[in-house]
């Protein structure tokens, strides 16, 4: 018999800014896309959002751009398994969510240098085990000045199949346009890193321009777009639709939102703009 492949509703590790709580949201608005259509997600992150639309339409061509190397994080999963199963040994009797202190810490930090040395850190899988909540240190040499928490997993990861069926690419999100916006029936995944927003575990620094660039990806195309309030591009596209002649890349799409917290006092909402024709 065989088995049923497994839906992912989470990426299978930690990234920051994956659209796990936005997927009620993005499934039934996928219903009015074709199945067969080529989906071209140019800022692939954690490729959560390239692996449910696999898993929805088997027989679509999902391009999955894995700019951040996400990829190589998975293949060394079984790695980071272990590191964090000798962790979790480490800290067997320890008080959960508290501060690590004392020689339980030097044995922690031990055993992570003795994979910096020998082996493979996947350091932002790491933070979410061994840092206070949202905090990640990306480097063994900004581990080792953080400040600790008992907050390992419990249990191992697992990522089996989740990049099945997807066609893995690296490269600018620019010249990946440039491959496919000519091409017949094409819908682009558009979720760059969110103005305003905390992005410091992506691999480079955005400015205004550069999100502004992301917008020419939206002209005549289908499309899904992913922002917050926090970036005021809709309200920045209305504005210059108003008092310029260049034309609003908005208009026409639907708009869903989503309340995204940060923590006890501080939140945003997130918002999918979406169009086919």
């Amino acid at each position: 018999m065989e088995l049923k492949k497994k839906i992912f509703t989470t990426a299978p590790l930690p990234f920051m800014g994956q659209k796990r709580k936005f997927l009620k949201q993005f499934k039934p608005a996928l219903e009015s896309y074709s199945p067969t259509a080529t989906y071209v997600d140019l800022f692939g992150g954690s490729g959560l959002l390239s692996h449910t639309v696999k898993s929805i339409y088997p027989g679509a061509k999902v391009v999955y751009n894995d700019f951040d190397n996400y990829q190589e994080r998975l293949k060394n999963i079984n790695k980071t398994n272990q590191l964090i199963a000798d962790l979790r040994l480490i800290l067997k009797d320890y008080p959960k969510d508290k501060r690590i202190e004392g020689i339980v810490r030097d044995q922690v930090i031990a055993r992570i240098r003795t994979e910096e040395n020998n082996g493979y850190v996947d350091y932002i899988t790491l933070s979410s085990s061994v840092l206070f909540s949202m905090k990640y240190a990306l480097s063994f040499d900004k581990m080792e000045k953080e400040t600790l928490y008992n907050c390992v997993r419990q249990s191992g990861y697992d990522a089996t199949g989740y990049l099945d069926g997807l066609e893995v690419v690296s490269q600018c999100y620019k010249e990946l346009f440039a491959k496919y916006k000519d091409l017949p029936d094409v819908v682009f995944l558009v979720d760059p890193p969110y103005l305003s927003t905390e992005a410091g575990t992506y691999k480079s620094y955005w400015k205004l321009r550069d999100y502004l660039d992301v917008l020419q990806v939206l002209d005549g195309t289908n499309y899904f777009y992913f922002t917050s309030n926090k970036s005021s591009i809709i309200e920045l596209c209305e504005w210059i639709e108003t008092k310029t002649p260049m034309s609003n890349p908005f208009t026409g799409a639907t708009t869903a939102t989503m309340n995204a917290t940060i923590n006890f006092n501080a939140s945003y909402t997130d918002i999918m703009l979406y169009k086919y024709e």
